[in-house]
């Protein structure tokens, strides 16, 4: 990676509760700020705003958003009043043309999957940032090319941060006591971190068919969470190297992995 060019990461939020605690992960996420250039601004993709369509927030000041029910009242007390950012939102609509991408002034903000992980980052939020959402119609090698599309403002001082969970599969997990990772949510764990590197068309990538293998549909139940990571990749040039800041399995089948391009 030069030294302007900004990283690409993905990583794995798990519970809202990260945002309180001091743990394994949340200490990744305070290093991997303090360790890599400071960006100008971030644009973060986040499972948490999955449309029809795609938007972009674009309001100076986003609200931070509670998506989230039945936590402890510290968690919904605390805010990220990072700075938006409209000139990059607009950027966006004109760097992703001809897709058409909505400019969101007034409803979304930033949810927990891009604050949750940011506000270890960065914790004096004084870092510009605008959320993309994910356009739930979209089939997966679509959302890798959306990465590649956004890899040039990595050149420009912009860092790209995607947020979700490449296993997340709330229905079984384990929320009290045996917490050992099923087998399924190993070994399709286990296929991601072998697929992360691979290059060839987008519709032939292991990663977008991560159906075809025998855990996908049991790893993710539904897409959201599993299609922020393709983002990344897709802004991966094919020759810098693609590290595991950290990870680890949470309830059995919540995967923390998360993943450094550059």
């Amino acid at each position: 990676m030069s030294a302007s060019r900004m990283p690409a990461l993905f990583l794995g939020h798990g519970s809202p509760m990260n945002v309180l605690e001091d743990n394994l992960y949340t200490r990744a996420w305070g290093e991997l700020g303090q360790m890599l250039p400071r960006p100008k601004a971030i644009v973060v993709i986040s499972a948490h705003w999955f449309t029809r369509g795609t938007g972009v927030t674009a309001m100076e000041t986003p609200k931070t958003i509670h998506d989230f029910g039945g936590f402890p009242q510290a968690l919904y007390d605390t805010h990220y009043p990072a700075p938006g950012s409209p000139e990059l939102a607009q950027r966006l609509v004109d760097l992703l043309a001809p897709i058409p991408v909505a400019l969101d002034k007034e409803a979304w903000g930033f949810d927990h999957g891009s604050w949750g992980v940011l506000i270890k980052m960065y914790p004096d939020a004084d870092v510009p940032m605008v959320q993309l959402s994910i356009d739930s119609a979209q089939p997966a090698a679509w959302h890798l090319e959306m990465g590649r599309k956004l890899a040039t403002l990595r050149d420009e001082g912009i860092m790209l941060v995607a947020s979700g969970n490449v296993v997340h599969n709330l229905r079984t997990a384990r929320w009290r006591g045996e917490s050992t990772p099923y087998a399924w949510a190993e070994s399709f764990n286990d296929y991601v971190k072998a697929n992360l590197t691979w290059q060839g068309p987008a519709e032939q990538h292991p990663l977008v068919n991560y159906l075809q293998h025998e855990g996908g549909s049991l790893s993710n139940p539904t897409p959201e969470h599993f299609l922020p990571l393709l983002y990344v990749l897709g802004a991966w040039d094919g020759a810098e190297p693609v590290t595991i800041p950290v990870e680890g399995m949470e309830m059995g089948s919540i995967s923390m992995l998360s993943v450094q391009v550059g």
